[in-house]
């Protein structure tokens, strides 16, 4: 059965149209264990609502599929890496990742003031834990905020 998602992203360092031109993409970097741990519950096929954060507006951009279940992310044993963990080691990794293939961007963009006016949606977690980077959209939030975009 297929689960609904909302991941953030900064547009200035992936964006959606990023993902549309490499087609998939690691989804790397996520250092929150309660984001950690919902992806470690998706599966493939799953569906994502791809989110602009700190942007000018932040809001939803387009759609993605999940289409690697998650394995350990190598940015946290690269000590170069700004997301480099001194705490994990590759027979004990501590952060995973999932792979993203694109499936669209929305015609329109929902930006986050609108999101907050759809009163049907009001409780997504995107309101209440703003900064979680990766969390569930149930399928009500889905079907109200893919039709808005026209996605």
């Amino acid at each position: 059965m297929t689960a609904f998602w909302l991941m953030k992203s900064e547009p200035e360092v992936f964006s959606i149209d990023d993902l549309a031109d490499k087609q998939t993409s690691g989804w790397d970097g996520v250092r929150n264990y309660q984001a950690r741990n919902f992806m470690k519950d998706m599966t493939v096929g799953d569906r994502v609502l791809f989110y602009h954060s700190n942007a000018s507006p932040s809001g939803i951009a387009g759609i993605a599929e999940v289409c690697r279940t998650a394995y350990p992310d190598p940015t946290q044993f690269d000590k170069k890496d700004g997301h480099y963990d001194p705490k994990a080691a590759p027979d004990k990794p501590i952060w995973f990742q999932v792979d993203l293939r694109f499936v669209s961007k929305f015609p329109r963009f929902i930006a986050l003031d609108e999101l907050r006016g759809i009163s049907a949606i009001q409780d997504m977690m995107l309101f209440r834990r703003s900064r979680l980077s990766v969390q569930p959209v149930t399928p009500q939030q889905w079907r109200i905020i893919t039709k808005r975009g026209g996605g």
